[in-house]
């Protein structure tokens, strides 16, 4: 068995909840984040809901220097960094360089900043736009800002493979700490609201148009319509488990198992490839399905999508054979940063001995699945499956446990 990967250090910002102990309140009571959208006029578009974080004033968490060459999504992925190494007791300054890395997940980059860029060139010209342009758009630029705001020399990179891309970028850290990289900054923050992500969002066709917050976007209910885009995220601090342990670090628990698969070409008639990322999950992990306590679903809403991920489920563990929740109901689908936040989330879970719930969801009986709706419940979870899949195919299962 290869040698332990822990997370030590948590950093949120969520539509419904700024920084982990305001986020983890909020899903516990079912606080929603959802809303019309207030980052631009909406009226113009079929979907006017998002999940937008609350009361972010990068200003105050930030230098000013840093402000003009950034977008909201990097400033947030910033802030969330802090927050995460100071809850792991890491100074960075006390640590090697090179013993420090950065990976994060992107699924869209700096969209902000890059349509008022734009705007400028067309309105006023060339020599008004920012030199900053040149990478505040980049899907790159939130583990490049971390590294330099840090000091991380450490291995460093950036997954893009939209919603799969948050555990996809936490594998990789796995990798890198296991090749010995003491600590390695992961996760995913994502914020596309403005006109120019937004029309990009529609392209997809899985955007919710509904208008009422608490029915827009419900999985596994017969009334699912597509979903609501959210953004913010989570950053973890990993390490490996005896450093983390020698230095006395808090613990929330392990990156037990991971796996990962691409579904086929559509129409070829072969199924699709999520129950075989279960599946490479629990056998990376070395466990069976009978160890897993809770399954935090990707949640698509789309009705298709949304039977391929039941049975899935079901093939592996048995109908209705262990919980399920999807808390993203509170914060709309939040891309890189969304399968990070159910990280985050699962690890609250067996911290505390609850499952959090999955609100405004009639479930459809159909689905078979024991979905966890309207209120949190009370169970022992020490091992939990967090599944995601990204746009065009991508499928990605990661299991985590409670450290010994």
């Amino acid at each position: 068995m290869s040698a332990s990967v822990v997370v030590t250090g948590l950093g949120v910002a969520a539509p419904n909840g700024l920084g982990r102990e305001d986020f983890w309140a909020s899903t516990l009571g079912g606080k929603s984040g959802i809303g019309r959208l207030t980052r631009f006029d909406p009226s113009g578009y079929p979907a006017r809901l998002a999940g937008e974080v609350p009361g972010f004033a990068a200003e105050e968490h930030l230098p000013s220097r840093l402000l003009p060459q950034t977008d909201r999504v990097t400033r947030i992925a910033l802030v969330a960094a802090d927050w995460a190494l100071a809850d792991a007791g890491v100074r960075p300054d006390e640590q090697g360089e090179f013993d420090m890395g950065v990976v994060t997940a992107s699924s869209s980059g700096g969209f902000e900043f890059g349509q008022g860029e734009l705007q400028k060139l067309w309105s006023q010209g060339s020599q008004h736009v920012s030199a900053y342009q040149s990478f505040a758009w980049f899907y790159a630029v939130n583990s490049g800002q971390i590294s330099i705001r840090n000091g991380m020399k450490g291995p460093s990179g950036v997954v893009v493979s939209d919603q799969a891309g948050g555990l996809d970028a936490v594998a990789q850290a796995r990798r890198q700490i296991r090749k010995g990289t003491p600590l390695i900054v992961s996760g995913g923050v994502d914020a596309s609201l403005c006109p120019w992500g937004w029309v990009a969002q529609l392209a997809s066709d899985r955007l919710s148009t509904s208008e009422e917050p608490t029915r827009a976007y419900v999985p596994f209910d017969r009334e699912a319509r597509g979903h609501v885009p959210g953004e913010g995220g989570a950053i973890l601090v990993m390490e490996a488990a005896e450093a983390a342990r020698e230095r006395g670090a808090r613990i929330y628990g392990e990156i037990a198992g991971y796996g990962s698969t691409f579904d086929p070409r559509p129409g070829s008639g072969r199924e699709p490839g999520l129950r075989k990322a279960i599946e490479l999950a629990l056998a990376d992990a070395e466990l069976t399905p009978r160890d897993v306590d809770v399954v935090f679903a990707d949640a698509a809403a789309v009705p298709e999508l949304d039977r391929v991920e039941a049975d899935a489920i079901n093939s592996v563990f048995g109908t209705g054979a262990v919980p399920v929740t999807a808390p993203k109901t509170m914060t709309g689908r939040l891309y890189s940063g969304a399968a990070p936040l159910d990280l985050a989330a699962a690890f609250l879970a067996m911290d505390e001995g609850v499952i959090p719930p999955t609100v405004n969801v009639d479930p459809a009986a159909e689905y078979g699945l024991d979905l966890v709706v309207s209120q949190p419940r009370t169970a022992e979870v020490n091992t939990a499956l967090v599944l995601a899949r990204g746009h065009g195919g991508f499928n990605s299962a990661m299991v985590v446990r409670a450290a010994n």
